[in-house]
């Protein structure tokens, strides 16, 4: 299960919560980030969120963190949807375009070049949908309710 920590921005009667998770870039996470070109772009910009709506069994604040938790399944699946399917659409394109060179007598490899790119972009655009769909059938779900965080600027030294 992946885990990550969200904060609530807003909560409704119904036990609907809005969460927002900070994105995190893994170029800060190196040995190599004092002295790499990409970690000093990947600083440069802001942090980004993302805000979803989660079920929730009890009411929260406010500014509560939550843990939610994700099966590592579906990571893998929307993975291997927008990766893979590209792939077989190659390859499925490449030998319907030998196939259909062959029954037209005309250049094998211009034929099977066109249809595999044809072929992979059409399976990229279904990979694409099954993955945005998979992203909206499966939930995150609440593996703790850790309670407020500390504000730096609540504290007085």
């Amino acid at each position: 299960m992946m885990e990550e920590v969200a904060r609530v921005v807003a909560c409704d009667n119904q036990g609907w919560l809005t969460v927002e998770v900070e994105l995190k870039s893994t170029c800060k996470s190196c040995s190599s980030s004092e002295s790499c070109g990409t970690s000093a772009v990947a600083q440069a910009f802001s942090a980004k969120t993302q805000q979803f709506s989660i079920q929730s069994e009890r009411a929260c604040e406010v500014g509560e963190l939550l843990k939610l938790g994700l099966p590592e399944s579906v990571i893998l699946k929307a993975a291997a949807l927008v990766y893979l399917t590209p792939l077989f659409g190659l390859f499925a394109g490449a030998l319907l375009g030998q196939f259909f060179a062959s029954l037209l007598v005309i250049n094998s490899d211009l034929c099977a070049i066109g249809f595999a790119a044809l072929g992979a972009l059409a399976a990229w655009f279904f990979g694409k949908r099954k993955a945005k769909q998979l992203e909206v059938d499966s939930q995150p779900v609440i593996l703790a309710y850790l309670g407020t965080g500390i504000s730096l600027d609540k504290l007085s030294f």
